[in-house]
């Protein structure tokens, strides 16, 4: 106990598991939690003395089994181990920490989800800017970037960290600016400070300056990213040969979507239970790295029309060759998790099955790369130029490794014939001794007249001859005497002794010589960690582009037309993640979309509830990030200028748990569009003001498509979909904003929702009907028409506040002729321009206030 308190003391707020004998064992909380967690028993070591301390502990064989759940349940697990043969020791055995798994820090496959990756955030802040650093262990992607807090927060939205590191001092900060959603570990201060995380980086990388990288001008997210290596080596992680480069996150590469975007589109993830994202509906590759590399082109979009048309030339090569796709579909099929697999041996913890499986993978390569070399398409070429089968490496795999080894390595027969002259020897006598033994039982038979004699084997004394009680009077005066049973005798002769060691000795050896042989096996395919992770990243991208043709026949998707206008022209478009969740029988009822900066830059959609405002704009928002990552689109046609920046604003939700409103949400995310907005952006906005009263909401619904219309810098492309039919008004004064509703039908006081978006405003809102859908007693559907009867009568509401949007423009464009008319006003405008405000003092400020009021006054 002594022993384990010294180890704990160095790990306070990590699990300990302590390895004794054949069991983990968890001590005091740690077993308590332990228990709760894992669902074993909780006992009592020293029940009722002083030293009375719980227990919980599992076999030392299962802990692939419970590691996963004590992680997944947010704890950091400190795995203790022997760290010497207990024959060899006559006091405590000698223990120590090999290895310290957090939620960030796993590759173990029970652990970590086989399509997603597994980052692990580093965070800093600096007076200007954050830096950020994304590290899988269990793939080597080391990602590094810096920049505002939203564009910080639009990646950690993105890149959905399972765990993010920080110092202790900004754990405050990083909770106001990004919630408490994420698993965080705060760590002391002094690794941020001076040159010890550039250090950090360049004793891993074994360079002198990482300009070679394109990093070395992130100052602050290298502070991160070499913390992130530092953190590693705290966790006993030491053999990351695997992580062998460094990459920056290009912000102006990609299309901005900000974290709010990345929500209401359900990218990735979803709020809601049993949702599908587009990921779901995109993703149908055939390797989990693939599905890993889908996600990252997801959440971030290509700007650079050349990158993107390459990537749809090559999704219509495959989309019409399809026996060329069939085919490199079937070899990656058999590549496997090319990219976790090198990790493992970069980590020093493959297993014999996996080194047979990178043998396999390898192959595929070499498949993959004369499938490829003879395309027609230019970019598969150069895939196949830059494919490496490492053929010295795999033929190294193939003569030392058995073609069907065990899992374990302790388990034998793992190295192959003929490998080492001296492992064939011992196995010779190992594995033929036994037939040895067969030899001397039938020579010591024929030579005593003992038919019935035979060789055994137990624990207590080894190999032994069994004589039964009929004829041990043959026994011969040389074997020894060992053990009497009721029927028998057993002995022991000199010779079986001699066997016996031999054989036994043999099997220590045969292990120690297999396991020096599969360490050196290990060491020489590490050398080639770099051109098979470079394989790993072409057949990730491969997989994506075949997948994307597999998904465009099998879904109807055709191939955008990507240029360089301002211009988004949809025809026939659908929602590809609601299309697939139609009852069968249903078609989608596609629409078109034409936005335009110079003639029909705003489309305000009026229309009922449930009619299909949400899906057409989401589908839009979706179409144009579908054909930015090099997807074909759910369409008929569709011609698309490039978009810089994707804004959402879609439905309400409240966030409670920050104290904020859904009106404060909607007025943040809002206001977020309204300050970042650019001349390339696409604006989806949603029921803009419907989290305050009426009237504060038409206002503002009002002021935001004026600012829009009239920005001076911007005209951004916008679908605003609202159910305040009076900013159908607003076409009358601004030429690039039209009206459009969703149709619907009535019939026999009945509405048919025909999904159809059609030029010109609607005057309804239908509520009530969607009421009686949802399932509303008919007594309460009864009493709301009466009362909505009897407002429509009275129109106490909708002409009046009509009649006062009217008022409003009518004095907007009056503010706009006197300012530009009235003299008084000039020669006050003239009067401030020629102040200078850092010279002046509080006195003359006050007699200048003066001045102006006199001259109003006159």
């Amino acid at each position: 106990m002594q022993q384990y308190n010294t180890i704990k003391a160095k790990y306070p707020g990590a699990l300990l598991l302590f390895r004794v004998g054949d069991f983990y064992e968890t001590f005091g909380e740690d077993a308590v939690k332990a228990a709760k967690i894992l669902g074993i028993v909780l006992t009592k070591r020293g029940n009722g003395t002083e030293s009375e301390t719980a227990l919980a502990g599992f076999p030392h064989h299962s802990l692939e089994t419970y590691l996963p759940k004590l992680v997944r349940a947010g704890q950091r697990v400190a795995i203790c181990d022997q760290l010497e043969d207990p024959k060899q020791t006559k006091t405590i055995v000698k223990r120590g920490v090999t290895e310290l798994v957090t939620p960030g820090v796993s590759y173990s496959e029970n652990i970590v989800q086989q399509k997603s990756n597994n980052y692990l955030a580093s965070i800093f802040f600096d007076k200007s800017s954050v830096g950020v650093s994304f590290l899988d262990i269990s793939t080597g992607e080391f990602l590094v970037a810096q920049g505002s807090v939203g564009y910080i927060d639009k990646l950690l939205q993105g890149f959905k960290p399972t765990e993010v590191i920080m110092p202790k001092k900004q754990a405050k900060e990083f909770m106001e600016q990004f919630g408490s959603s994420y698993y965080t570990y705060t760590l002391d201060e002094w690794p941020y400070t001076g040159d010890y995380a550039d250090e950090q980086l360049l004793k891993h990388f074994e360079v002198k300056s990482m300009k070679g990288f394109g990093v070395d001008r992130m100052n602050v997210g290298l502070i991160a990213a070499g913390v992130a290596l530092h953190y590693l080596n705290e966790t006993e992680h030491r053999n990351l040969q695997h992580i062998s480069n460094i990459s920056r996150i290009e912000e102006d590469r990609y299309m901005w979507l900000d974290r709010f975007t990345i929500r209401n589109l359900e990218l990735v993830g979803s709020a809601n239970e049993n949702a599908s994202t587009l990921a779901d509906v995109l993703d149908e590759t055939s390797s989990p790295m693939g599905a890993r590399l889908l996600k990252r082109w997801i959440i971030m979009p290509l700007k650079d029309e050349k990158a993107i048309n390459e990537r749809l030339q090559v999704v219509d090569y495959f989309h019409k060759q399809r026996d060329v796709r069939e085919e490199l579909i079937r070899e990656i099929k058999h590549v496997g998790d090319l990219e976790r697999l090198i990790s493992k041996i970069g980590l020093l913890k493959a297993n014999p099955r996996e080194i047979i499986q990178l043998k396999r993978a390898l192959y595929a390569v070499e498949k993959l790369k004369e499938l490829t070399a003879g395309a027609e398409s230019e970019s598969l070429r150069v895939i196949a130029e830059q494919l490496n089968p490492c053929l010295i490496i795999r033929d190294k795999i193939e003569s030392t490794v058995q073609a069907e080894p065990p899992v374990a390595l302790n388990k034998g027969n793992v190295i192959a014939d003929q490998v080492d002259a001296d492992l064939d020897k011992l196995r010779k006598v190992a594995f033929g001794g036994k037939d040895y033994l067969l030899e001397i039982q039938k020579r010591e038979s024929d030579a005593t007249g003992i038919p019935s004699l035979k060789i055994a084997f137990n624990n207590v004394f080894g190999y032994y001859l069994e004589v039964t009680n009929t004829h041990k009077d043959k026994v011969p005066e040389g074997w020894i005497r060992k053990q009497t049973l009721v029927n028998a005798e057993r002995y022991i002769t000199e010779e079986l002794k001699e066997y016996e060691e031999q054989i036994l000795g043999a099997e220590e050896k045969i292990q120690v010589i297999e396991n020096r042989i599969y360490a050196e096996l290990l060491q020489d395919i590490a050398a080639y960690i770099k051109p098979i992770q470079l394989n790993a990243q072409l057949l990730a991208k491969l997989d994506v582009l075949l997948n994307f043709a597999v998904i465009a026949e099998k879904n109807y998707y055709v191939k955008p037309e990507i240029n360089n206008s301002r211009i988004i022209d949809i025809k026939g478009g659908r929602h590809p993640v609601i299309e697939k969740k139609l009852p069968i029988g249903e078609d989608y009822i596609t629409n078109d979309t034409f936005l335009d900066p110079e003639g029909q830059q705003i489309i305000i959609i009026t229309g009922p509830n449930m009619a299909g405002k949400s899906a057409l704009l989401r589908q839009t928002g979706l179409i144009v990030l579908m054909a930015q990552i090099g997807s074909f689109v759910p369409a008929k046609e569709a011609t698309l200028g490039i978009v810089d920046k994707i804004f959402t604003r879609v439905g309400a939700s409240d966030n409670l748990s920050s104290g904020e409103s859904t009106f404060m949400v909607e007025m943040n995310e809002t206001a977020s569009i309204m300050n970042n907005l650019s001349d390339r952006s696409l604006i989806l906005l949603d029921e803009i003001g419907r989290g305050t009263s009426t009237y504060d909401g038409i206002s503002i619904a009002w002021a935001i498509a004026e600012f829009l219309h009239s920005h001076p810098t911007c005209r951004a492309k916008t679908l605003f979909a609202t159910h305040y039919h009076e900013l159908n008004e607003l076409c009358t004064s601004m030429p690039r904003i039209k009206n459009y509703n969703v149709s619907v039908k009535e019939l026999n006081n009945k509405v048919i929702f025909l999904r159809k978006l059609v030029p010109g405003g609607s005057e309804h809102s239908f509520g009530i009907h969607v009421a009686k859908l949802a399932g509303m007693p008919p007594k309460l559907i009864a009493r709301a028409n009466d009362v909505l009867k009897r407002l429509e009568q009275e129109r106490t509401g909708g002409e009046k506040i009509k009649d006062s949007m009217r008022k409003i423009q009518k004095q907007a464009y009056q503010l706009q002729m006197f300012s530009i008319d009235d003299p008084v006003l000039e020669k006050i405008r003239d009067m401030l321009n020629n102040l200078d405000v850092n010279t002046l003092t509080p006195v003359e400020a006050l007699m200048k206030l003066d001045e102006i009021q006199r001259l109003l006054k006159n």
